[in-house]
């Protein structure tokens, strides 16, 4: 019986890019980043150290700049952008969506931000220039006002014409708007519907009216819920007066859901927004610092507490050694509400018209749950050390429960109003809390009832 050979593994990109600059094949590197797509060449920069970004970097070819940057993280982008020519940024940046142009001169310094500007022809500048009007973080900031608009009087012969004649459209447009004279938004009409009508027919019979409205102030992770609730691959800006002034398409939806989750898992993680993998040491180590200071201290404010119980610790060992285990359930117990809940804010499922049932439901949880371990944890110490320490332990447990799951709830919806990340809740807070109520319960319990 002959055996089936194995196939073959073909590496990865990575792994060919890092095989090839190693052996000097810098020829057949450049061929390997040509072959690939922008998002994945800058996929590749982010996964290397910063001394093989920059090699990586120059053997890019120029006219492919301009989409690789767009893709880059802002830390890494931002060393590039400030090395390049005002005259160099805005060849590169010829080719890209408006929004993407903002965003990019967004990250420059105010001298650098303008000349690239004056190095621009007047239509892209003006176009630039609106789109910087608005704030990053809303649908102003966030969408391209490159648009294809019909009247809705005209036939749809007269509407495929002007499509020929225009011979390529923005990308992702699944629909055309339909506005009136004065630019107001009347609807929109599908492509699918337009190609499938007959070419008499007018565009006014074939508009779809109900169609969601983005107004230019609504913040970015809106917009990403409301594209991911009704599946849309792109939608209309409009002002307050009802002006069309823009659009938003599923691409850019995608890119505020992804630096949502990656600012979420940093956070949770203590670290700063801008913290990449490959990051310089030194400037690692700064900014993980602060944070690591922080949580020391309140890691002293844990050990003050320890420090009040002295002679019960001293007096009972058999105390010592239980001492992490009330701490250690409440911290699981309040993280899993502490998920539950930033996971809610994020998808928008929490408003403050819910909040008083979600608080209720999490006491509620905590207290059965808490009776449940801390009646299974009665047991065990009472027949391992003795029923009464079991029943202090047992008593710290269930408080230190409904206390932890309280503040799983209490503290992101807390930062939220604060407009803090409520992610920071998954880490120090929360930890904080469930050390010192439950190392307070306990201790206190034993001191009372033991001593």
């Amino acid at each position: 019986m002959v055996e089936a050979a194995a196939p073959d593994i073909v590496p990865s990109p990575l792994t060919r890019l890092q095989s090839a600059l190693a052996r000097g094949m810098f020829v057949h590197a450049r061929r390997l980043l040509t072959e690939l797509p922008a998002a994945d060449v800058a996929h590749l920069m982010s996964s290397v150290p910063p001394r093989t970004r920059e090699l990586v970097w120059k053997l890019i070819d120029s006219s492919r700049e301009g989409d690789i940057l767009q893709h880059l993280d802002d830390d890494i982008r931002a060393v590039f952008l400030g090395r390049m020519a005002p005259q160099e940024l805005a060849a590169a940046t010829r080719s890209l969506d408006t929004d993407d142009v903002a965003d990019l001169l967004a990250d420059l310094p105010d001298d650098l931000y303008r000349e690239v500007l004056r190095s621009m022809d007047e239509q892209n500048r003006a176009r630039v220039l609106k789109a910087l009007a608005y704030p990053e973080d809303t649908a102003g900031g966030l969408m391209n006002t490159d648009t294809v608009t019909v009247r809705p009087d005209v036939t749809v012969d007269v509407v495929l014409r002007y499509l020929r004649l225009r011979g390529e459209l923005p990308e992702a447009t699944d629909t055309l708007f339909v506005v009136d004279r004065d630019d107001q938004f009347v609807g929109t009409v599908a492509l699918s519907t337009l190609v499938t009508s007959q070419p008499e027919e007018l565009i006014e019979d074939l508009i779809e009216f109900d169609v969601l409205r983005i107004p230019v102030d609504m913040k970015d992770t809106e917009v990403a819920q409301l594209f991911e609730r009704r599946d849309l691959v792109s939608a209309p800006v409009i002002d307050e007066e009802g002006v069309l002034i823009g659009r938003i398409t599923i691409d850019d939806v995608v890119d505020v859901i992804r630096e949502e989750a990656d600012s979420s898992l940093k956070s949770m993680g203590g670290l700063d927004e801008h913290e990449e993998t490959f990051g310089p040491v030194l400037q690692s180590a700064r900014r993980r610092t602060i944070w690591l200071g922080i949580n020391m201290v309140t890691a002293l404010v844990a050990a003050l507490v320890n420090n009040a119980f002295e002679g019960t610790l001293e007096q009972l060992a058999t105390v010592a050694v239980l001492l992490l285990v009330v701490p250690s359930m409440g911290g699981a117990a309040g993280n899993q509400a502490v998920t539950l809940t930033i996971r809610g804010i994020a998808l928008g499922h929490i408003e403050k018209s819910n909040y008083r049932w979600l608080i209720g439901k999490e006491i509620a949880i905590g207290m059965i749950n808490g009776l449940i371990m801390a009646a299974l944890l009665l047991v065990v110490i009472g027949l391992w050390k003795s029923w009464l320490l079991g029943g202090v332990i047992s008593g710290a447990l269930l408080a230190t429960m409904i206390a932890a799951n309280l503040a799983g709830v209490g503290i992101p919806l807390l930062l939220r109003h604060f407009n803090l990340d409520p992610a920071l809740a998954g880490n120090m807070l929360l930890t904080t809390v469930t050390d010192i109520v439950g190392l307070m319960t306990f201790l206190g319990l034993t001191t009372l009832i033991l001593l």
